[in-house]
């Protein structure tokens, strides 16, 4: 196969979607011949700068190829880490075109606004010769883990809020109840609903100790940034928003509290359960949601909104309503994929239904082993395979737990079977190196509950 004068080969393409151009397996292919040096220097908060060096072709009969390759990279390298400045060192011409892109009116609009709100400064690309590239500062630091007192652990999800009361690390108490802070614009139902969830737990413990938070979005310290859960709150009330969670704790004490994204505390979870690090989890649900921690356990400081980071080079590849690229995660790994290649299948659809309907139905086919939806979750067994081949060149992983809806029953286990068969076939030394898995049993006791309140160390 050949995309832009590179040839790369892939033996199990999806058999609903043939054009499929894994970004992992196409750049692998790209920088064997590429010999031309340049750097990415992303920087975000505190001073942190990730760089990463790599290679373009730097020829006139490569520009195009050049261009798709570093403006992917940066994509990547935006969605996964953050930052507000990219520095492009090494290829001043690339990096005018991004400053083009990454612009107001530019390609990448979108994007320009989305890293604007979340650090509240434009998002700046710089061009800088190679060798004035900034030196590298990374901040990883631990999370959670701490078992010991009366602790709650709160998870703001889009539909449910879930609340614990764990002492020294054994749930006493949890519920869930139904919420809908989608579609609320006042923050004070937001924050009424928060409260009202830690006082249920806190009455029943006889004290305190810590509270920690779970939630969908990107946070700076304990302020959610950009939130899916206060998507109908004007930007004029996001003061009332950043301070939510700190005023919530404060309403039962004078406690630490301590919030991080949900798909972090995933991958807590799951270290806390198996004991060990360099652990990514993926939940398919109606997006994409990605966590890390890394060997020691530690997390990176990076958003990891793998959702919006590019997976697939096919140009006709399907667009994402929000993020209005193409090609991007949260339509390979959700019910996304799901409604998308059924109907390839021969699987008809009921437009009247909510994409979860939709899903379920899909499901129910597989649940009877029908062959069209088995090839459905088949093929999103592929494109899970050939995308741990991306993801791994961008983080250390030697376990990855996939989770969510789109995991249940037996199209989860097609999935699963898809993605090793792959691995082992294709990609020897990853599949010995990374296990991609379910949740075992023991990570299933520790929970997101219990998982979100060992976030904080208690006051000494």
């Amino acid at each position: 196969m050949e995309y832009l004068g590179i040839s790369y080969q892939i033996q199990h393409p999806p058999v609903l979607d043939p054009d499929f151009i894994p970004f992992g397996v196409w750049a692998e292919a790209y920088r064997e011949g590429a010999k031309k040096p340049i750097a990415i220097a992303v920087e975000r908060e505190k001073g942190n700068i990730s760089v990463r060096h790599t290679c373009i072709y730097g020829t006139p009969e490569m520009a195009e190829a050049d261009y798709r390759y570093v403006e992917r990279y940066v994509k990547f390298l935006l969605w996964s880490i953050g930052g507000f400045r990219v520095s492009v060192c090494g290829c001043s011409e690339i990096g005018r075109k991004l400053q083009a892109s990454y612009s107001i009116d530019g390609q990448r609009a979108f994007d320009y606004d989305f890293f604007q709100k979340l650090y509240e400064r434009p998002l700046e690309i710089l061009v800088l010769p190679l060798e004035d590239c900034p030196e590298s500062k990374e901040s990883p630091r631990p999370i959670g883990g701490h078992l010991d007192g009366c602790r709650i652990g709160f998870d703001a999800g889009g539909s449910d809020r879930k609340v614990s009361a764990v002492i020294d690390g054994e749930c006493v108490y949890s519920e869930e109840v139904v919420w809908h802070p989608k579609t609320q614009s006042d923050p004070k139902y937001h924050f009424d609903g928060i409260v009202a969830a830690l006082k249920t737990a806190a009455s029943k413990m006889p004290r305190v100790d810590a509270i920690g938070v779970s939630s969908a979005g990107v946070f700076i310290g304990n302020a959610p940034m950009v939130a899916s859960l206060f998507i109908q709150v004007p930007r004029s009330r996001w003061d009332e928003v950043k301070t939510i969670y700190d005023r919530a704790g404060a309403e039962i004490g004078d406690v630490p509290v301590v919030v991080a994204n949900d798909g972090d505390v995933t991958a807590l979870a799951g270290a806390m359960g198996m004991g060990v690090g360099s652990i990514m989890g993926i939940a398919m649900g109606t997006s994409e949601a990605v966590g890390y921690v890394d060997k020691d356990q530690n997390v990176l400081g990076w958003i990891s909104e793998l959702a919006f980071a590019p997976v697939d080079l096919n140009e006709n590849a399907m667009t994402d309503e929000w993020s209005t690229d193409i090609g991007v995660g949260c339509k390979y790994f959700s019910q996304d994929a799901v409604i998308k290649l059924a109907p390839r299948a021969g699987i008809e659809l009921d437009e009247k239904r909510t994409p979860a309907e939709k899903l379920k139905a899909v499901q129910a086919l597989m649940e009877a082993d029908d062959p069209r939806a088995k090839q459905v979750f088949q093929d999103i067994g592929a494109y899970l395979a050939y995308t741990v081949k991306l993801y791994a060149q961008f983080y250390e992983i030697r376990h990855m737990m996939v989770l969510g809806r789109v995991m249940s029953g037996k199209g989860g286990e097609a999935i699963l079977s898809r993605c090793l068969e792959i691995l082992a076939d294709e990609f020897p030394a990853l599949s010995e190196s990374i296990q991609v898995m379910l949740p075992d049993e023991r990570t299933r006791r520790v929970g997101q509950s219990v998982a979100a309140a060992s976030l904080p160390a208690l006051k000494k």
